[in-house]
Parts: structure tokens; sequence; C-alpha cells
């Protein structure tokens, strides 16, 4: 990547926003960090300059489509442009439908998928006029797959899909050299389960396996780089959960109902703040940084999140590979072995 490019990600002050402005800096980018949590944007600023990137903090609500607006033009005066917008700020309530109120569904709809809508609507209205650059949105697993205690934030990212292949439509229909790309994540290490809105019995965690934010920061630094894929999958767990919902969903349902309420809790007390109307790391709380609880049990790399970044090396194998095989069976059933060939030149 070339030194100096513009990047806005948002969600910034931690977790997986958290790993990618750092992700970003390492390649020497001016990172613009938005999110509301001043503490964490005030530390997750200064990673990033210690990473050798420069950095440039705006809190903002991206739920507000003016603030949002304000904060891409702001954006774009400080760096001149913006090369790469990254949406990723979300939040959420862990607790069975019924038992969520309507202006908690509102608020995860407005910050989650709307959120993305105002964000990736400001970066075009600085992207179009100059035909370039790049929109990255940060998805997940649930984006095609449903869980239960989760309706709000599913909807949302379910919202979001819809919401990306309309607009990748109408940008291949104008021509234009403006991309937009989706990273589908799995279960991350993140502060966010000790920040939801939590209902449960237990203490809400993720479902196993989890991945370190770092794995899905390198997905996102990549995607933003190789736009021209529709996406990306992260995680063993995001592959096998997408293609047993398009081969099988009644199974999956049933599957869900049976395990899904015990895997995504556990013992221990819940959060004590809650980030649904106002930040954890906000002028009373503190900075939680990238990670949450889950470090010793979460992978810091994964096999599929690196052949989907290299897809093209592991079509060039399996070729290989197959073509290796169909001569190896031919020369069997000739009563040769694939070494004759070489036995012969050596003697």
């Amino acid at each position: 990547m070339k030194r100096g490019k513009a990047v806005v990600v948002t969600g910034a002050s931690a977790g997986v926003g958290r790993a990618t402005a750092r992700a970003f800096a390492e390649r020497g980018a001016r990172v613009a960090l938005l999110a509301r949590g001043r503490e964490g944007l005030a530390a997750a600023a200064q990673e990033v300059r210690d990473a050798g990137g420069e950095a440039l903090v705006v809190p903002v609500d991206m739920a507000d489509a003016k603030a949002v607006d304000a904060a891409a033009q702001q954006v774009a005066d400080t760096f001149g442009r913006i090369d790469v917008w990254v949406n990723n700020a979300f939040t959420g309530v862990f607790a069975p439908f019924t038992e969520i109120s309507a202006d908690e569904f509102r608020r995860v709809t407005e910050v989650t998928y709307l959120g993305y809508v105002f964000g990736t609507r400001a970066a075009l209205r600085h992207m179009l006029p100059r035909d370039k650059g790049t929109v990255v949105q940060v998805g997940s697993a649930l984006a095609y797959r449903g869980v239960p205690l989760q309706s709000a934030y599913c909807g949302a990212k379910h919202a979001i899909q819809g919401f990306t292949e309309s607009l990748r439509c109408e940008l291949l229909h104008d021509g234009s050299k403006v991309r937009t790309t989706m990273v589908q994540l799995p279960a991350v290490n993140t502060p966010q389960f000790d920040w939801v809105v939590d209902r449960l019995p237990g203490r809400a965690r993720p479902v196993a396996p989890v991945y370190q934010p770092e794995v899905a920061a390198r997905a996102i630094v990549h995607a933003a780089f190789h736009p021209r894929r529709r996406e990306y999958w992260v995680g063993g767990s995001t592959a096998a959960t997408l293609l047993a919902n398009a081969v099988v969903p009644g199974l999956l349902d049933r599957y869900l109902a049976r395990t899904g309420y015990d895997s995504q809790q556990e013992d221990g007390p819940h959060g004590t703040t809650a980030n649904l109307w106002s930040p954890a790391d906000g002028a009373r709380g503190r900075d939680h940084g990238a990670h949450g609880r889950f470090d010793g049990e979460s992978a810091d790399r994964s096999v599929q999140e690196w052949a989907s970044r290299n897809r093209n090396r592991v079509g060039a194998g399996l070729v290989v590979g197959g073509l290796g095989a169909v001569v190896a069976a031919g020369l069997r059933r000739r009563g040769r072995t694939p070494w004759t060939p070489l036995r012969r030149i050596t003697g």
C-alpha cells in the first residue's frame, strides 16, 4: 500500500475498529478515528501515532446523519481527500426479542444499520466527484444467518448486506470506479460483550471459536486494497455457517434453537456499563482497548482468512494438485508409477 492513504474507521475507539486503525497505521496511513468514546479515541490515536501513522480524532455518533456528514468534511479538509471508509460502528442487545423495547430496537438499528448508510453516503459525497475510493462494510456471519438472542443486531446486519448489494449494482451501472466490499466476521474477542445491554440469565459471550480482533483487521485492510471481491469471509466458522445456511437452513434453525442460548452465555457477573445510549469509555469511563476478556481462548490466526485473501494461490494449488492426481492415476492404469520417468532419467 502507498504511504499516506486517507482512511476513515468508524467505531475506532475499541474492538475491531481499534485493531483496524492500528493495522492501517502500520502501513503509513493517515487515519481518522470516528466514535463516541473520548477515552478510547484518545488511546487509539496514540496507538496510530506509535505505529507510524497520522491520527485525526473525530468524536461522532454514527446515528446522527448531519454529524456524520460534518465529520467526513472535517476529514476531507484535514487530509485533502478520503481514500478508504471503513464502516464498523455498532451496538447491541442480548435478550429474547420480546424483552427488547421498541426504543432499544430502534437505537440498535440506527447505530448498526443506519450508521453504515450515513457513513457510506458521507464517503460517496467525497469519492464520487473524484471517481475513486473504497467503502468497506464490516459485516458478520450473522448478515446471512440470524441467531437467537440477537434479533436487533442480526436484523441490522442483514439490512447492511442488502443495502450494499443494491449500492454495488448502482455503482456498476454508472461505470463508477468507486468500490464497495464487505468483510464477514466470525465471533471476535472484543469488549462489546461487557458493553451490550444484557438480559440473559448468564453473562453474554461470543459463540466459540473466537478470534482476536487483529485477524479481522488484517482482512479488512486487505479488502480495502482489493475491493473487486464482493466480500471476504473470515474464520472457518463463518464459512461453515454460511454454507450450512445455504444448504440446510431449516436444520440450522433447529440446531440453533437447541444450542444458541447456552453457547452465548457463561457464568459470571454481567457488565456494569452498557453503551447503547452513551459510550462506555466516555467522560466518566475508561479506555477498554481492542481486546475483550477472552484472550485465553482466542485464535490469532485463521487458515480460512488466509485462504480468502489468497484465493488465486489456493486455486492454482488445487489445479496443480488435481492435474498431478490425474497424471498419477493414468500412470497407475498403465502399470507404472509417477516415479518411473524419473528412474529412466537417473538410471
